[in-house]
């Protein structure tokens, strides 16, 4: 189902993403952080919904979720997934993406070793700059 995507988002140069084909990859981008602990609860999932819903304008993202979710486990490593994003994606939504991700990461109350890591991997490979990501948090944390 999704091999033409990423297929697309993997081209040695890539297109801009159409609308669908972005809310898909950032989407799993979201679902990969949030299984990066190995404990996608819940909450993780209904703030990944609330992420798309406001994000994209949507009544209802469980489907478009568990199509993110099939994405990210059909997706090649983080590495090359982020980089493809990056080149598809234009900074200010990547940033926004970022800022999305530090809400999957505090959603549960904590910060996990594991989604830290993958914070601190994925903002740069994403071409965000970690000024910029530590703003973002900043921004996630005074909300709650």
């Amino acid at each position: 189902m999704f091999a033409d995507l990423l297929a697309r988002l993997t081209a040695s140069d890539p297109a801009p993403a159409p609308d669908t084909d972005a809310r898909l990859a950032l989407g799993a981008l979201l679902v990969r952080l949030a299984r990066a602990d190995g404990d996608y609860s819940q909450v993780e999932r209904d703030r990944i919904e609330a992420i798309l819903m406001r994000r994209y304008g949507l009544p209802d993202a469980s489907a478009l979720r568990a199509d993110c979710e099939q994405l990210e486990a059909e997706a090649p490593d983080t590495v090359r997934f982020t980089r493809a994003i990056k080149d598809a994606v234009a900074y200010e939504d990547r940033l926004a993406v970022i800022e999305s991700m530090w809400q999957i990461v505090l959603a549960d109350g904590h910060r996990d070793d594991e989604e830290n890591s993958l914070m601190r991997m994925t903002a740069p490979m994403l071409g965000v700059e970690d000024r910029d990501s530590n703003l973002a948090r900043l921004r996630v944390e005074a909300a709650k």
